[in-house]
């Protein structure tokens, strides 16, 4: 068991990362990744609605809409249910922390429309353990899910907060003027993935 869930976290941190080896939520990763406090709060964010999105439309797709026969309705269901879930977020930081607020700016509504969540709320439902990680069998009930979305946004975290720190060093460096802003970002962000790549090689 133990084995198992060192397994599953590291996979999602690491050789399945969202941002730099499923190349999903790239959209934040990019706009609010300018300064490591951001970067780690979007993160966070994010972490958190990942974490509801999956307690939520796991048991509303396992006990209501396969007995109904709607499955095919999924999509539809889980942004609906994204939407709400970040609604809450957004008024919740708005009334804790008005400047943390201000600092994500359009990118904290957004968290609507990342894919990266909503890739979780799929991921646990149309794969096994053994299509998430290889060298598992068994399937994908609700402990594993819950824990593979905190493994993931775990993983998203990360890179956002790594993100951060490059381009705050960046911002230091003489770089030349026809590279400096987003060319500059999109090399970092294609060096991250390369090494990230890595991973992806290590089979578990």
């Amino acid at each position: 068991m133990f084995a198992t869930i060192l397994i599953i976290v590291v996979s999602a941190i690491f050789s399945q990362n969202f941002i730099l080896t499923k190349f999903l939520g790239i959209c934040p990763f990019l706009g609010v990744s300018k300064r490591t406090s951001s970067a780690f709060s979007m993160g966070i964010a994010v972490t958190l609605v990942m974490l509801l999105a999956t307690l939520v439309t796991y048991p509303l797709y396992t006990y209501v809409m396969v007995p109904l026969k709607i499955e095919y309705l999924e999509i539809i269901f889980f942004i609906f249910i994204i939407a709400a879930l970040v609604q809450m977020l957004e008024k919740v930081i708005g009334k804790i922390s008005p400047s943390l607020y201000q600092a994500m700016g359009i990118y904290l509504p957004l968290i609507t429309t990342n894919c990266a969540i909503l890739g979780v709320a799929e991921l646990v439902l149309v794969n096994d353990l053994s299509g998430i990680v290889s060298g598992l069998q068994g399937g994908m009930n609700l402990g594993f899910a819950l824990l593979y979305a905190l493994a993931a946004g775990i993983g998203f975290t990360f890179s956002m907060v790594l993100m951060g720190g490059v381009r705050e060093r960046i911002e230091k460096l003489p770089v030349a003027k026809c590279m400096k802003g987003f060319p500059i970002t999109m090399v970092a962000a294609s060096l991250m993935a390369m090494a990230f790549y890595v991973f992806t090689l290590i089979k578990f």
